[in-house]
């Protein structure tokens, strides 16, 4: 059965979810990562929260069928593809990660953001 009621975030509290950067891909720090994943549609392609990170940076590489929305609450983060060149994001700030982007997320003031992510079927 489908779930067709509207997810509110402020009225939910789920547990959040906390893991690092992988040691190989990790760059400066070893920030610790925060998820609160509010919703996830029945076919597991879309799923939407809140994520927050400590400062450091680690080396990212989406696969070819996810895309990222993301808009910044609070610190600023920046996104550097692999010939780098940078976007920065801070508070009232939103940008998309697309499928098959390499390069490297750094996490300048701890961050907290709203994020969606689509994962396509491969």
């Amino acid at each position: 059965m489908t779930n067709t009621a509207i997810t509110q975030f402020r009225l939910q509290s789920p547990a959040p979810e906390y893991d690092h950067p992988r040691e190989e891909r990790r760059l400066q720090g070893n920030p610790q990562r925060t998820t609160w994943n509010h919703f996830s549609n029945a076919s597991g392609e879309v799923h939407a929260g809140v994520w927050a990170c400590e400062r450091g940076s680690w080396r990212i590489a989406f696969a070819d069928h996810k895309d990222e929305y993301f808009y910044v609450l609070q610190g600023r983060c920046r996104v550097i593809d692999e010939h780098g060149v940078a976007a920065e994001a801070g508070p009232g700030d939103a940008m998309v990660i697309p499928a098959g982007f390499k390069g490297v997320f750094e996490v300048v003031e701890p961050v907290r953001k709203h994020y969606v992510i689509v994962e396509r079927s491969a």
